[in-house]
């Protein structure tokens, strides 16, 4: 019997305990996200992040500047947030227009406020194995479901699909920390489902519909899907056929209700937690 992973309703019980959490602090935690230009959908997810915030009862401020913003007034910007101590956490929307370095900007952000763990630093730390200030919001998110579904990751297969900075490539090195045996693939990999075949856990992080399909995985296997895509008629869908493979698989997260909703969890208790770590000697 196949289980559907419920990312809202984890995501749900984890904000509650936050929200409380918040209520005993003598001052709020304090996230400010910048966003460069007038994307649509970097619009709404501000604003997504900027309510939510707002609900935990945290200080959420949203910087606003106009498409033609240069480098320098971005890295301005950027250090005027790292040098003010009521700011505990800082987010840079992406995509940022073509003419802004955007690595020069997420090395900007100072590591301990870096609450999308994009700061070299930070990822470094996870790559050598070591504990960075906060986890990436999407395999944080992708960590805490396995848990709380008491899914094992010690000693299985585990195979990612996707490399991006984002969410693959971090996603396969927390999976790796936790003694995982790790295989990346990516759009140059030839024979996908030789890969896929083999997986006791499979992240599909491709941004592709339909990629992985019920012949490709075994019976038994556990999917996240983090893919974010549009059916034809415009519904939201991942990049696994949900119907189809959820007969074979033991786990699955749906598209939307699963990942997503972890992602925007993930990034609220990165607040906090970084908020706690630059008020550790005050609280």
């Amino acid at each position: 019997m196949t289980q559907i992973i419920d990312g809202k309703y984890v995501s749900q019980q984890i904000l509650e305990k936050l929200a409380q959490a918040v209520c005993t602090e003598d001052k709020k935690p304090s996230l400010t996200v910048i966003i460069v230009g007038e994307d649509p959908a970097s619009k709404i997810y501000v604003n997504l992040k900027k309510k939510k915030a707002a609900q935990l009862g945290f200080d959420s401020n949203v910087i606003e500047m106009p498409e033609n913003t240069t480098q320098e007034q971005l890295l301005s910007a950027i250090e005027n947030l790292n040098n003010d101590v009521s700011v505990n956490a800082v987010l840079v929307q992406l995509p940022l227009p073509e003419h802004i370095n955007t690595n020069e900007v997420l090395e900007k952000i100072s590591p301990i406020k870096d609450v999308d763990c994009f700061h070299p630093y930070n990822a470094g730390q996870i790559a050598s194995g070591k504990k960075p200030y906060v986890y990436p919001c999407t395999p944080f998110g992708i960590m805490t479901l396995l848990d709380k579904y008491n899914i094992s990751v010690e000693g299985k297969k585990a195979v990612v699909i996707g490399r991006s900075n984002i969410v693959g490539r971090p996603c396969a090195q927390m999976l790796l920390n936790r003694n995982a045996t790790v295989t990346i693939c990516h759009s140059k990999t030839e024979n996908l489902a030789e890969y896929t075949k083999q997986a006791d856990i499979l992240v599909c992080a491709a941004g592709c519909k339909n990629l992985v399909t019920a012949d490709m995985v075994k019976d038994g296997v556990v999917v996240i899907d983090v893919g974010m895509n549009r059916t034809d008629d415009g519904k939201l869908c991942g990049d696994v056929d949900f119907e189809n493979v959820k007969e074979k698989a033991s786990f699955i997260t749906p598209v939307p209700g699963g990942v997503g909703p972890m992602t925007i969890c993930s990034l609220m208790k990165n607040t906090y937690e970084l908020f706690k770590l630059q008020n550790v000697d005050k609280i």
